[in-house]
């Protein structure tokens, strides 16, 4: 984990109009920045940053959030990936908490292998453009292959050259390790003589999701008899190929935005389409899609477009490891080239408009596809046509997710169609397969239970019961009110019957809350806006001065615990993480939560600031004549506001508490307590109300 003290060092440098603003073209507008929105296309700017509040909102999508936030969302980064972005971007250095020596020492070969990959690349690049060998050997065949020079810098190819000490000696000179250098896979050891490895070769660096060089494909020019046509990384610390489609590094934006995303064989496809204006395109480097390639596939996009070469390889190809995405959930196409055509081919004969509109018009869902290439290939033999059937029902019965039961449905009449077989009965074999699977599921489940005992008891050691769902049976799933029964406010539309041992379908016995009206809803957010203010409040006036050469953050502290003043749970969450830092010796504010790792206290903390008021010009006035200094009111005045605010309503409460007492029997000694106790009350509120007077808002 990275320690706080760096997490700190790193959240005190970042500005997010810098970090936006080398994502989006901004321009200032008042205080706040304006822009086109990254997340949805549009014409006109919605897309606000506000410097002051270090918080992004785009009013046509409504996505908002902190910094870190925007790279999260943008580039897909986890929340440690964001950070070290950032520790990498202001030159921070990271520190971590007590980790094991094995993974220190993995992380610094795999540091290592970043840095001479690095080295390899410039090496490489330099050598395409600027010798005479790769002028007239490499630049040239890229070019007579239609490649300007721009797309080949923007995925930075480069060449070996065919000197087989090229690299590795210039490599030893710059005192890199030579075991090192061979594990990156850019040079190979024969008889104790060390040579590059990718000699004569076009280079194309493979990228991680950050944008780092993780390791290299290296293309042979032309045809060369007895040689792979690419040579790759071989996996290390770094190079998982499992874990990596080429491409995606450049493609992210265009896919997350365009929400599709396209898959191709080799690395040539994916830089023609990108020429061509085609950016939403990865490759797979002619390997079956894995389940780590789907699931990243997965963070930008349901929807998956295979475009492979429309032989029998390209079709075996684009069939293998499909029934995965369907697992993953993924809404998978695909689309075959005619003429023995590749995607780099034919869209440098069609241009790239005709190719848009080919893949526009020729794409194939999976499974129709899979049917009519095994339907083929089964020809007229009963036995093949069986194990079709199977085939197709075990692949529809993996959408087993709820929201893919309209489309299991469609896709098990179509199929039932084309089959020419009767679709009850083909049903009732999708629903088999379903039924092994959870069977199977459950079986391994309750093996796994078995191994682990701990898993199956409580720390009373106590069996365990599972975690209770909402169903038809099991009415503790149910909300209810603070006595257990429905809430007094909740009724039954059209029908006040329920069936027996099952919910009411939608709009026969349907629970619905009452429809609140414009006072009702500003009656029930009163209170909570004023402890959102209070929340505010805290996190950015904490650290300022009080009263007895105290802070702010002890006095609001010190009087919401005493008095239980905040009714929201997260709002006092969020008082509870303060005081503990506090404590600590910490000094926090609103950076520490704003860039929390717990996103959803972060965007918590972003709806907390997103206050949408400010003093006006002549209530700012009296305070400049009155008792308050200009720089006291602005966090002296908020500061009482807020206490005396949520103190009143305490008191109101205790009120309407002590007079219900009074209603019922009493012996006189008991109703006299009543009576000063309200007396009591009565002139705390008086007090309160006084102090606590009206402040004007605009």
């Amino acid at each position: 984990m990275i320690s706080q003290h760096t997490i700190q060092q790193i959240l005190s440098r970042i500005d997010i109009v810098e970090i936006v603003g080398s994502y989006v073209k901004l321009k200032k507008r008042g205080i706040n920045y304006l822009g086109l929105c990254p997340f949805h296309n549009e014409k006109s700017p919605s897309f606000t940053v506000s410097a002051n509040k270090e918080i992004f909102k785009c009013f046509g999508c409504g996505k908002s959030g902190n910094a870190i936030g925007f790279l999260m969302e943008l580039e897909k980064y986890s929340y440690v990936e964001a950070l070290r972005w950032l520790a990498n971007k202001y030159g921070v250095e990271v520190e971590e908490t007590a980790v094991s020596p094995e993974v220190v020492a993995q992380r610094q070969v795999a540091d290592s292998l970043y840095i001479i990959n690095t080295f390899a690349q410039k090496f490489f690049e330099d050598k395409l453009f600027n010798s005479e060998e790769g002028q007239d050997i490499g630049l040239s065949y890229l070019k007579e292959r239609g490649f300007r020079e721009e797309v080949l810098k923007k995925f930075q190819v480069g060449y070996s050259l065919q000197d087989s000490q090229s690299f590795v000696s210039t490599a030893l000179n710059a005192q890199y390790n030579i075991d090192l250098l061979v594990k990156s896979g850019l040079v190979a050891q024969r008889d104790g003589r060390s040579y590059d490895n990718y000699r004569g070769r076009i280079i194309f660096p493979v990228h991680n999701q950050s944008g780092k060089i993780i390791g290299f494909g290296a293309r042979v020019i032309g045809k060369v008899e007895r040689a792979p046509k690419y040579i790759n990384t071989p996996e290390n610390e770094l190079y998982l190929k499992s874990k990596i489609l080429y491409g995606s590094y450049q493609a992210r934006q265009a896919i997350d935005k365009l929400d599709e995303c396209l898959l191709v064989e080799g690395y040539t496809d994916v830089v023609s389409l990108h020429q061509a204006g085609i950016e939403n395109v990865v490759a797979s480097g002619g390997t079956s899609l894995t389940p780590d390639q789907l699931r990243l596939v997965h963070k930008y996009t349901n929807n998956l477009t295979i475009i492979y070469d429309g032989d029998g390889a390209g079709v075996k190809a684009a069939l293998r490891g499909l029934e995965l995405a369907l697992t993953e959930g993924l809404n998978v196409q695909l689309v075959l080239i005619p003429d023995n055509e590749d995607p780099d081919s034919y869209v440098n004969k069609v241009g790239a408009a005709a190719f848009q509109e080919f893949i526009k018009n020729n794409k194939k869902e999976f499974i129709i596809f899979q049917l009519e290439v095994m339907l083929k290939d089964a020809g007229s033999d009963t036995n093949k046509k069986a194990a079709v059937v199977n085939q197709m029902a075990e692949t529809i019965s993996k959408l087993n997710k709820a929201e893919d039961f309209t489309k299991q449905q469609d896709y098990i009449r179509r199929c039932s169609e084309m089959l020419r077989i009767e679709e009850t009965g083909f049903t009732n074999l999708v629903n088999k397969f379903i039924r092994e699977k959870i069977t199977k599921e459950g079986q391994q489940q309750q093996k796994q239970q078995y191994n682990n005992p701990q898993q199956r008891t409580n720390k009373g050691g106590n069996q365990q019961a599972p975690p209770q769902q909402p169903g038809p049976n099991n009415f503790n799933a149910v909300p209810t009110g603070e006595d257990g029964f429905f809430p007094e406010d909740t009724f039954y539309a059209e029908d006040d019957s329920w069936d027996q041992g099952s919910f009411p379908d939608a709009g026969q016995g349907q629970l619905l809350p009452p429809a609140p009206g414009d006072d009702t809803l500003a009656l029930l957010t009163r209170d909570d806006q004023n402890e959102k203010e209070l929340i505010r409040v805290l996190l950015e006036h904490g650290n300022k001065p009080w009263e007895d050469a105290s802070t702010v953050a002890s006095f609001v502290i010190a009087e919401v615990i005493e008095n239980q003043l905040l009714d929201n749970p997260e709002y006092m969450r969020i008082v509870e993480f303060y005081k503990t830092w506090y404590e600590a010796g910490l000094e926090p504010g609103m950076k520490s939560f704003l860039y929390h790792e717990d996103q959803t206290l972060s965007a918590l903390v972003i709806q907390i600031m997103d206050f949408p008021y400010e003093v006006s010009k002549k209530w700012a006035e009296v305070l400049e004549q009155g008792s308050f200094k200009e720089e006291e009111a602005k966090h002296l005045l908020p500061v009482n506001s807020a206490i005396h605010y949520l103190k009143l309503r305490k008191i109101k409460r205790l009120l309407e508490e002590n007079q219900r007492d009074m209603s019922k029997p009493h012996s006189s000694e008991e109703l006299m307590v009543l009576i000063q106790t309200h007396a009591h009350l009565k002139q705390l509120e008086i007090e309160l109300t006084k102090k606590l007077g009206t402040v004007i808002l605009k």
